[in-house]
């Protein structure tokens, strides 16, 4: 597994990002069944970064917590019975990983909701960390249903790790 972390945020939220996204994204990876080694990118960011692409991927003028830039197209979520056929060129030639994709976090976010929900910086990071890799594996929120199922996932991800609020 290989856990890119970059950060180019000015607010240091004092965590060990790299532990908390390699811990996090290993416990929804094993929850899914993700049968590969994988390759995801994090990176963390000021308010401007995240509106600026917010804007530019979503049409969204405005600042979000996180972004999701998955690499496959999902037919349904975490569906891996297809992915060797269906996006060859996913595998890192030289790891052979699959390639997930990439997280971007703006930490004032984090931080601001951590508050606004009343638990750690820890906690809403994490979160952050689990709702997005869902994102990378295909899951959604747009509709009720599709709501209740990433809620449930994220939840049960974050309470096998101790993660609570």
């Amino acid at each position: 597994m290989t856990f890119y972390v970059e950060n180019e945020a000015d607010l240091d939220l004092g965590l060990d990002y790299k532990d908390i996204f390699e811990t996090v994204a290993l416990e929804v990876l094993k929850q899914e069944e993700c049968p590969y080694e994988v390759e995801i990118s994090l990176t963390l960011v000021n308010p401007d970064v995240i509106r600026s692409t917010n804007k530019e991927f979503r049409n969204i003028d405005c600042v979000t917590d996180v972004l999701s830039f998955p690499m496959l197209e999902y037919d349904n979520p975490a569906d891996f019975s297809n992915v060797e056929s269906d996006f060859p060129d996913s595998f890192n030639p030289e790891s052979g990983e699959l390639m997930l994709g990439d997280i971007m976090i703006c930490c004032e976010r984090a931080r601001e909701q951590a508050k606004e929900y009343g638990h750690s910086v820890k906690r809403e990071f994490a979160f952050l960390i689990a709702h997005s890799m869902l994102h990378l594996l295909g899951f959604d929120h747009i509709e009720e249903g599709e709501a209740r199922v990433m809620e449930a996932k994220q939840s049960q991800a974050l309470e096998n790790l101790g993660i609570s609020r």
